[in-house]
């Protein structure tokens, strides 16, 4: 047994359970509370299993895809989580998160540093099959829980049907299914009052 590599596996298995820590602007479904990003990442990769038969390529690879799931918010240890629809925000987190992304992964033996170096770039950077299957399943599900809300996370920073259409439009990319469902969620949330249109 290799004792240094099985302490570095350790130390960051330590140090990524701060995930519970770190909270989201969404609340989980009966609205009693905020989710934190290892609720969020347990969520999303549950709905990619589910969810698998409607990605745009039906041959994805589904272990691939629930890994981008759950280590593509690490990064938010570090880097903090801002709403999706700050776009100012937002530039200045990708480059946090990209410094948090070296930070965290060094952690881990070389191997997997560079093995979750890899997935989180690719996820981020949204070419692949895989990628753009996870960042739809990312963007789906806050929406699936402000819908579930009653919009309480859009009313509270005031966003517009416009504003999350925009947003979350790279859904399409990954699955033209979930866009359209997406879209119809969206309408049907302008009709009750959950969202401004």
């Amino acid at each position: 047994m290799d004792s240094e590599r099985l302490k570095k596996q350790i130390d960051f298995i330590i140090e990524v359970d701060k995930l519970k820590t770190i909270y989201r602007r969404s609340y989980i479904a009966d609205s009693s509370r905020k989710e934190n990003d290892a609720e969020h990442s347990w969520h999303i990769a549950l709905m990619a299993m589910i969810l698998q038969e409607q990605s745009q390529n039906k041959d994805i690879d589904l272990l691939k895809v629930i890994k981008m799931l759950l280590i593509h918010d690490l990064v938010e240890i570090y880097a903090g989580d801002v709403i999706v629809y700050d776009l100012t925000q937002r530039h200045e987190q990708e480059q946090k998160e990209k410094a948090a992304s070296k930070k965290l992964f060094s952690l881990l033996p070389e191997d997997q540093n560079k093995e979750y170096i890899a997935l989180w770039t690719e996820f981020e950077e949204n070419e692949t099959d895989e990628a753009r299957f996870a960042r739809a399943l990312d963007r789906l599900q806050p929406m699936l829980l402000n819908y579930a809300t009653h919009g309480k996370t859009w009313q509270e920073a005031h966003i517009k049907s416009g504003d999350v259409l925009t947003v979350n439009k790279i859904i399409n990319k990954g699955s033209e299914g979930l866009w359209n469902f997406a879209r119809e969620l969206v309408r049907d949330a302008v009709d009750k009052s959950f969202l401004e249109e």
